[in-house]
């Protein structure tokens, strides 16, 4: 029997692939929650309105972009895509709000050229800066700091800080470069640069964008054709991003895949016929597990027997996100945009706003996410918020920095405890050095799930796929 942890996307996606498989193992999926789909959830209201309280969009692109849209065809629903194209506002217009003001970010080759606030000179500047700074070896270092010594330090703290925001609710200070800017790091390491790196690679790292690996199993008619020829820049799907995991549910259970719902795992024990599953009051006996729940709580289900895996993997943190979904009656919004990013310089109790509504219309009416929280929960909402406090602080700073003087007709307002886990400096070597430690010991552990490989939709279900071809 093949036990998987966890019933998010991440989960849901390792039991499709260990069915795809076609082996005759029996899949058991616990989950400790009364729901599936994990941080993916979209929320319906009495008036029709979806709001989601998580992942919205995806990106269509590189290797594990590609294989969710394969993976969408196979669940048969390629029909609910909606793609945005490049050239669609939502996908040119970003802003962050700077010294009270939002400014938009530049969109297009010529914009780098020209100065625009809050930046003092062209971001064209940058690549000036980068050809004069000197190298410096290491293996790793914050995405804020690389920024700063190779860009500047007003692209550090005007772009990459509410971009981190934005992606992790992270502080870009702590945060691994790795995470995002892998590439550029090692350019720098390698080539002296990362201008000289981006020139050195750039037919190479082209071609990869839309690439047609054989892992990703790709025909010249699917949806990754499509997403090629018009141009995607992110897809969702039609009733909302939560259709995914609902989708994947249905078909592992059609599948023979038994999923169990509040069922919650308090410990593991490995022994010769695999692993020990304590859940509730009852031992199940599994010969390989799947975990997909995040780092810190695995570290408590292995701790007795491997105490040293155990401390690695609590290592490994994670931030609380409040998300305040707002509907208002009319087009009260100014702006065609994907929405606005705060720099944490700023010390606004927001993370940051996203025009929903003009990427997916929704009758008549304008339709905000506003993030808050993150790496600064607790010292600017504080350590237990009520709904309503987080509700008037989401208003306030909507109505105030957009200039809508209108009331909310509807919301929804979630706190995402420990929704997002933090790749701090340092984070991949920790990582190998736990999957070192399982290989060592030859535990019949898989890990999967935002807690390693990248916090997206598109890396956690690629890292189910490579855990579930890995147990077989």
């Amino acid at each position: 029997m093949q036990a998987i942890l966890g019933g998010g996307i991440s989960g849901l996606s390792a039991a499709h692939y260990l069915l795809k498989s076609g082996s005759n193992a029996k899949v058991l999926l616990f989950e400790g929650g009364g729901r599936v789909g994990g941080w993916i959830w979209t929320a319906k209201q009495k008036n029709g309105l979806l709001f989601e309280q998580g992942p919205r969009t995806i990106r269509p692109r590189f290797e594990t972009g590609l294989n969710t849209l394969r993976l969408v065809e196979e669940l048969g629903i390629s029909n609910l895509v909606t793609g945005i194209p490049s050239s669609h506002p939502t996908a040119k217009n970003r802003m962050i709000f700077v010294n009270g003001k939002l400014h938009a970010l530049p969109s297009s080759l010529p914009q780098i050229f020209l100065r625009q606030a809050p930046f003092s000179k062209p971001l064209a500047a940058a690549l000036l800066h980068d050809m004069k700074a000197a190298k410096k070896t290491l293996d790793d270092e914050s995405i804020y700091s690389f920024v700063e010594r190779r860009l500047g330090r007003e692209l550090a703290e005007y772009a990459i800080s509410p971009m981190i925001c934005g992606i992790c609710a992270g502080d870009a200070k702590e945060i691994s470069v790795k995470f995002l800017m892998k590439s550029l790091f090692e350019w720098e390491q390698t080539h002296g640069s990362i201008t000289k790196g981006l020139l050195a690679t750039a037919w190479k790292n082209r071609q990869k964008i839309w690439s047609k690996s054989p892992s990703a199993s790709l025909t010249n008619l699917d949806l990754a054709s499509k997403a090629k020829q018009e141009k995607w820049s992110v897809w969702s799907l039609k009733g909302g991003l939560e259709v995914l995991p609902q989708t994947l549910l249905k078909s592992i259970q059609s599948q023979g895949a038994e999923v169990e719902l509040n069922s919650c795992c308090s410990q593991i024990d490995f022994n010769k016929d695999g692993a020990l599953l304590t859940i509730g009051n009852k031992k199940i006996q599994a010969k390989n597990v799947i975990s997909t729940v995040p780092a810190q709580r695995l570290a408590l289900l292995v701790e007795r027997q491997h105490p040293i895996l155990s401390r690695e993997l609590s290592k490994i943190p994670c931030v609380t996100v409040a998300v305040v979904n707002l509907a208002f009656k009319g087009k009260v919004l100014n702006y065609n945009a994907f929405g606005f990013l705060i720099p944490p310089s700023e010390n606004k109790p927001i993370l940051g706003v996203i025009f929903d509504s003009c990427s997916f219309p929704q009758e008549d009416f304008t339709v905000l996410t506003v993030m808050m929280g993150g790496h600064w929960f607790e010292s600017r909402l504080g350590p237990s918020p009520s709904t309503k406090s987080i509700l008037n602080t989401a208003v306030d700073n909507v109505r105030s920095i957009l200039k809508i003087s209108d009331e909310p007709c509807d919301h929804h307002v979630s706190v995402l405890k420990d929704c997002i886990p933090q790749y701090i400096v340092g984070h991949y070597e920790r990582v190998e050095r736990i999957r070192d430690y399982i290989r060592k010991h030859k535990l019949p552990l898989f890990l999967a799930g935002s807690s390693f490989d990248g916090v997206g939709v598109n890396d956690v279900i690629f890292s189910a796929k490579k855990a579930a071809l890995m147990a077989l």
